[in-house]
C-alpha cells in the first residue's frame, strides 16, 4: 500500500493520527475521532493552532476558556455545512459527544495568544461551485485564505459520483508567491454509500513521485508535493476534508501544463 494512503486504525476513539513527524513534513497535523455518546476528546498544543470540524453528530465544545455549547446540524458530511471551532495555539479545548460524533482535528503552527477562540457556524461558511460538466464539485470554505488564522486552511468538497475533482491537476509545492505557494495537504475521504471507492493520483513533473491510489471510506491521502487529482466512481459521491498549511497562508497553485487546456474547453 502507498505510504501516501493512511487507513483508519479502528472504529472508535482516535482512529486517525497524522503528525508532521509521521508524515515527514513540517506543517499539517490531522486527527479523526469517532466518539460514542458521552465520550470526549481534548487537546492543548502550545505551538499549534487547531480547527475542530464536526463532521457529523452533536457535541458540546469548550475552547480557550469559552463554552460554545451544543453544536452540530448534520448526521453525515453529505448534508449541509459543518459546525467548527477555531482554537489558537496555547489554548486548551474539549469536546463531549451528545450523539455519536465524527470529529476532525486540523492543526498547523500558530502563535500563542494571536487571537481568541471562535465559532465558525454553518452560516459562516461560504460555498461555491467549481468546474463544469463531469468536473463539477461543491466547495464549503471553513478557513479560507482570508480567514483570521496563522497558517491553517480548511475546506470541504463534495464530488458527485462519476465526476473528477482537484482537476485539471494542480500543485502548490513551490514557495513563490503570489504565483504559487508551498502548502502541504491532507485529504480525508468519505463515500456515500460507504462501500464505494474513489481514485487519487499524486505525481510530480519529473515523475520522481508518481502514485495512484484506490481510496475507501475513511482513508486519508497525504500530498507532500506534486499534482493530486481525484475521481469519484459512478454511483458513489465523494466527500473530502482538505487541510493545508505552509509558510504563507495563501492558496496559489500551478496547473499541470499538459492538462491546462481543459480550462478553456466549453
Amino acid at each position: 500500500m502507498s505510504k501516501l494512503r493512511v487507513r483508519p486504525s479502528g472504529t472508535s476513539g482516535r482512529i486517525t493520527h497524522i503528525t508532521p513527524q509521521s508524515a515527514g513534513w513540517i506543517y499539517v497535523g490531522f486527527d479523526v475521532h469517532k466518539l460514542a455518546k458521552g465520550a470526549g476528546a481534548e487537546g492543548n498544543d502550545a505551538a499549534r493552532e487547531t480547527c475542530l470540524v464536526l463532521i457529523s453528530g452533536k457535541a458540546r465544545f469548550t475552547a480557550d476558556g469559552k463554552d460554545f455549547g451544543l453544536l452540530g446540524e448534520r448526521t453525515t458530511p453529505f448534508e449541509g455545512r459543518p459546525s467548527s471551532v477555531y482554537v489558537p495555539a496555547g489554548a486548551a479545548w474539549s469536546v463531549i459527544a451528545e450523539t455519536p460524533v465524527e470529529l476532525a482535528v486540523c492543526s498547523s503552527p500558530g502563535k500563542p495568544g494571536a487571537r481568541p477562540a471562535r465559532l465558525i457556524s454553518p452560516a459562516g461558511c461560504t460555498q461555491e461551485t467549481r468546474g463544469k460538466g463531469s468536473n463539477t464539485r461543491y466547495v464549503t470554505n471553513i478557513l479560507s485564505g482570508t480567514s483570521d488564522a496563522d497558517s491553517l486552511l480548511v475546506v470541504e468538497v463534495i464530488t458527485p459520483g462519476g465526476n473528477s475533482s482537484s482537476y485539471p491537476p494542480h500543485k502548490h509545492d513551490q514557495n513563490n508567491p503570489p504565483h504559487e505557494t508551498l502548502l502541504e495537504e491532507t485529504y480525508y475521504h468519505r463515500l456515500n454509500p460507504p462501500q464505494g471507492f474513489a481514485f487519487q493520483r499524486v505525481y510530480t513533473d519529473d515523475r520522481t513521485l508518481d502514485e495512484a491510489m484506490v481510496l475507501e471510506d475513511g482513508d486519508v491521502t497525504l500530498v507532500p508535493r506534486g499534482y493530486h487529482p481525484c475521481a469519484a466512481t459512478h454511483g458513489y459521491d465523494l466527500y473530502y476534508l482538505n487541510v493545508m498549511a505552509g509558510p504563507v497562508k495563501q492558496w496559489r497553485f500551478h496547473n499541470d501544463p499538459a492538462h491546462e487546456w481543459l480550462l478553456k474547453k466549453v
